[in-house]
């Protein structure tokens, strides 16, 4: 049988075209070999083996999205894009969130090895960088809750939240003990007793995780214990600690020793010094202790712009960090910079291939934890964020976290006539939840569907009369039964919450006056991130309620002041009397001692 000259070239075009196709299936079937969430490190090995160098070190980047687009992702591998606070798309909504998420995870997937990106937010009290989500109590106040159960609850709602946008990673929880009340981020602490850090931040980690969604332990490892006026940019925050190794190990390793047990694999490392050293160049800190005693087999990833504050030399900084033990690099913005740098120092021998090869490897085994190779399959929809259920759950941490400080036969409140409620502060959500909510510092008025505390009391109480005075300079010809004062912080994030008095601002001493002239009693509320100095306020009001940040399910506040539900928290930590306590770290005759708290 003749075959034409034309028939064999065609034939043989075929048979290339399917052996071709056979070499892309394959291909694709053994650099997603990682399909299940737990594998050996030979299938790693294997993996990351098959990388070039411009692949791996796209891996150890983490970048800002608002800096970085879809096509970059694609093309330099990047291994993580994250939202930093108010990272939000343009029309801040669930589903927005999710498109932009998608865009790209979808871009990572197009790449070569076709390997997905980490999506990290940092959703510190429910997923607060989206509007319509349900905002939980700070830590602080969860701390005074003191119910595991209840942290593992809300651990997996947000993990359950974040997914539902497309995100897989959150930057918590923070496992600090503040040392200094000064400090701008002890609402970010469950308190200042290791156990109780320990114990709660492992349930956190539970409850995200099992959603398929990276926990990030953080800040490693001091945090809380900085000097005052050690900080370039602030007071307190990313400033100076002076400890010896061994005492810091002593007083600050057990919360992330128990995070490690409990299966976290990712940590977030402080841009704090110890001793003029910044953690995030320190090799005994990051690769001696954590890695190689504690046998940490996940990766480490620097804090926002932190390998920069090294020395000032960003060429020397990258190869100090890296060679350290970091893993993955938090850059806020210049990421082919840091890529042209750490390629440098690959080729000039500084950094050595194989520090390269362990980070890369510690970051996959991370994604592939979560289940990323395989598609993270236990999806959420966009309709799971800011439920019911989920505000349900929410409204009971505001009630158990509430702590009674003094009551003098006012409460619980059974159907007064009128009720007079002093302050802005009562008709404020930005207010009540604080920073990193929607946007980094946080806001004022409606930032988030949620309730106000003046509005539970309107629901709360329907058939009182409800007077409302938010600059409180009404006179009220017959006094109220009850007056309830609202006061306490405005908003803040991290350093610019550094402060160096905690007194009641005088507008507020001005609110206790007003409610006390026109009210019989008088029940002040206290909205705050930490404790304030507030013992002559104290002797001026029939009772006194720590509220910390609840969040936005102010309904919570007014379960509890009914009589409905009891006051359940204690303090988490000690309530200083005077600001020289504070100076001094003095810890003798505070005003309340850690765990008090009084009940009906």
């Amino acid at each position: 049988m003749h075959i034409s000259k034309n028939k064999v070239i065609t034939i043989i075009a075929i048979c290339l075209l399917v052996a071709a196709c056979a070499l892309v299936y394959f291909w694709r079937q053994k650099t997603n070999d990682l399909a299940g969430e737990y594998f050996n490190d030979q299938q790693i090995a294997e993996y990351v083996a098959r990388m070039t160098l411009p692949e791996k070190i796209g891996q150890m980047v983490l970048v800002d999205k608002n800096v970085v687009s879809p096509t970059d992702v694609k093309q330099k591998v990047i291994g993580g894009v994250l939202s930093g606070g108010g990272g939000n798309p343009k029309d801040n909504t669930p589903d927005n969130w999710k498109k932009m998420v998608e865009e790209y995870q979808s871009a990572a997937l197009e790449s070569k090895l076709e390997i997905p990106i980490l999506y990290g937010v940092d959703a510190v009290h429910g997923n607060g960088n989206v509007k319509e989500a349900v905002i939980f109590p700070h830590n602080i106040g969860l701390g005074a809750a003191h119910n595991s159960a209840l942290v593992e609850a809300i651990g997996t709602i947000t993990g359950d939240e974040i997914r539902a946008t497309g995100a897989n990673w959150n930057f918590a929880p923070v496992l600090s003990l503040p040392g200094d009340l000064r400090w701008g981020r002890v609402y970010e602490c469950y308190g200042d007793d290791a156990k109780l850090v320990s114990e709660l931040g492992v349930s956190y980690i539970r409850g995200l995780q099992k959603t398929g969604v990276l926990a990030t332990p953080k800040h490693f490892i001091g945090e809380g214990a900085e000097d005052w006026n050690t900080s370039k940019d602030y007071n307190l925050d990313q400033g100076d600690i002076s400890l010896s190794e061994a005492a810091l190990e002593k007083a600050y390793l057990e919360p992330f020793a128990a995070a490690l047990r409990a299966g976290a694999m990712s940590i977030m490392v402080s841009r704090s010094s110890l001793n003029g050293e910044k953690m995030s160049g320190n090799r005994y800190l990051l690769t001696t202790l954590l890695k190689e005693k504690l046998g940490f087999r996940g990766f480490l990833v620097s804090d926002w712009g932190a390998v920069d504050q090294i020395s000032g030399d960003y060429y020397k900084d990258i190869v100090t960090s890296v060679n350290a033990g970091m893993d993955m690099v938090m850059l806020p913005a210049d990421y082919d910079t840091f890529i042209s740098n750490i390629t440098s120092a690959v080729s000039n021998g500084d950094i050595p291939q194989s520090r390269i090869d362990d980070a890369v490897t510690r970051i996959i085994r991370a994604k592939a934890s979560i289940g990323l190779f395989n598609g993270n399959s236990k999806d959420r929809t966009t309709s799971d964020v800011g439920s019911s259920d989920h505000r349900t759950v929410a409204r009971q941490a505001v009630r158990e976290s509430l702590v009674l400080l003094k009551n003098n036969r006012a409460l619980p409140l059974k159907n007064p006539k009128t009720i007079l409620i002093v302050g802005r502060a009562a008709d404020d959500i930005g207010m009540q939840s604080g920073g990193w909510t929607i946007e980094w510092q946080g806001g004022h008025g409606e930032t988030t569907p949620g309730t106000s505390i003046l509005a539970a009391f309107k629901n709360e109480f329907k058939e009182s009369k409800i007077i409302y005075d938010p600059l409180a300079n009404q006179k009220i010809k017959e006094k109220a039964d009850i007056g309830i004062v609202v006061v306490g912080e405005q908003p803040y994030a991290e350093g610019k919450g550094d402060r160096e008095q905690l007194t009641l601002s005088l507008e507020d001493e001005a609110r206790i006056v007003s409610a006390r002239r026109n009210s019989k009693k008088v029940i002040l509320l206290i909205i705050a991130g930490r404790p304030l100095i507030i013992e002559k306020s104290l002797q001026k009001v029939d009772a006194t309620v720590m509220a910390w940040l609840p969040g936005s399910e102010g309904e919570g506040i007014t379960d509890v002041i009914s009589g409905t539900y009891n006051f359940k928290g204690k303090l988490p930590l000690d309530w200083p009397r005077t600001m020289k306590q504070i100076e001094a770290k003095e810890k003798s005759n505070p005003l309340f001692n850690r765990g008090f708290g009084l009940s009906y």
